[in-house]
């Protein structure tokens, strides 16, 4: 935690946004800023920007202080981003217009809960009201599915996608049980593999699916690709993969690229990798094309992982609610700025949160360690297991089969 500064109490306005791609749980912390800020009385008002950092250049804001409790607690359980959101990566001089509408709104305490982005978006209005001797106090709160923010242990709405993407990949395995052959299911994960990872959570018995997990940290050969898919299915008569939609070549191309030449960009110029199933389907024809396999199928989970209703990680929602909550209490109670973060002391399970500088997270992207990915590159550890089962929270479904006997046959005479 940063050293609390030794000043007067700042009075003001509070200003909660939410950036970047929707989670489960982001509304939890939104909620939670919202609660807590309203306790102090110190605060003037709590505004809520909507669509982000887009919403305070154009002085979108909804006055949360006039929300009622109850449907704050509602909202707080519903999925995906109720202040809307938005995909606009600001530049000093975006940031310099942004606070310049914070500075006539006096707003002196920002709370922004996104991801690295975000982060950096929030060193940039800290550093530009420091600059000018603004008392400002601005706190990013992590989250992302991607589970790729710096310093942390894990990041708010991954725990819930993990949840969805394990039981998702427990009913294909069972779908491809009934009907053999190979599929392909495509997760999210542009340079980190946790939440393709994650799919191994919904195995049970030995042989289940997937089979092969492929993962961005990792080279992805398509000769070996193949080998793996044709020694499973020549084994199980089945075989089922789960692969991150960022896995690249040895030249760090991304696969959806070297397959075929795809120029569809992002809002921050990156290749398109979500939202098509391109990649699904050209994995499909390269087993169906060489391997001679008749049943081969691909699913795309898209932005269906992000904001699924009915799979919500009761442990993910309530860490997203605490570190709203604590965000607050660093800002009012410490005066200080920086960015939430979670760290788990203990073997087992539990978590400490802490307060760092804006810089160690901004900006920084942070991939599986080698420990979770095992030594043939197609499958996880036994220590990702133990790391992630916990996150996923209470309840977690596990499949049956039945154990009645064969009826013997009888022989014709």
């Amino acid at each position: 935690m940063q050293t609390p500064r030794r000043m007067s109490r700042l009075e003001g306005k509070v200003l909660v946004a939410q950036g970047g791609g929707p989670t489960a749980v982001i509304n939890q912390s939104i909620v939670g800023v919202t609660l807590e800020a309203r306790k102090f009385t110190q605060v003037k008002a709590v505004y809520g920007a909507v669509h982000g950092v887009r919403g305070i250049l154009n002085e979108d804001f909804l006055d949360l202080t006039r929300e009622t409790t109850h449907n704050l607690e509602r909202v707080a359980d519903t999925p995906s981003s109720a202040l809307l959101s938005t995909r606009d990566k600001p530049d000093e001089e975006y940031c310099a217009r942004m606070f310049k509408v914070m500075r006539r709104h006096d707003i002196r305490y920002f709370f922004y809960v996104g991801g690295n982005d975000s982060a950096d978006t929030v060193r940039i209005i800290n550093e530009q009201a420091e600059s000018t001797g603004y008392e400002f106090r601005a706190i990013h709160i992590p989250k992302t599915v991607d589970n790729d923010l710096a310093v942390n242990d894990h990041c708010p709405g991954y725990g819930s996608a993990a949840r969805f993407v394990a039981q998702a990949f427990m009913g294909l395995n069972l779908d491809n049980r009934a009907l053999p052959g190979v599929l392909v299911g495509v997760v999210m994960g542009r340079h980190a593999g946790f939440l393709t990872a994650a799919a191994a959570l919904g195995r049970k018995y030995v042989e289940e699916g997937p089979h092969l997990i492929y993962l961005p940290e990792r080279v992805f050969s398509k000769e070996r690709f193949l080998a793996d898919v044709d020694r499973v299915y020549r084994a199980c008569g089945r075989c089922v993969v789960a692969v991150s939609e960022g896995v690249q070549d040895e030249t760090h191309t991304p696969l959806l690229v070297s397959l075929r030449d795809h120029k569809e960009h992002d809002a921050h110029g990156n290749v398109q990798l979500s939202g098509t199933g391109m990649l699904g389907d050209l994995l499909a024809d390269l087993v169906r094309d060489n391997l001679k396999i008749k049943r081969v199928r691909a699913d795309t989970f898209g932005y269906l992982q992000r904001s699924f209703m009915g799979v919500v990680s009761d442990r993910d929602a309530h860490e997203a609610r605490e570190l709203g909550e604590l965000a607050v209490q660093s800002a009012m109670w410490d005066n200080v700025d920086g960015s939430m973060v979670i760290r788990r002391p203990v073997l087992n399970y539990s978590v400490t949160y802490g307060l760092v500088p804006l810089s160690e997270v901004a900006g920084k992207t942070r991939t599986m360690p080698a420990e979770f990915i095992n030594e043939e590159g197609n499958g996880v550890t036994d220590a990702f297991s133990h790391y992630c089962r916990p996150l996923m929270g209470s309840g977690f479904p596990e499949s049956h089969r039945l154990r009645a006997p064969h009826v013997p046959k009888i022989e014709e005479t």
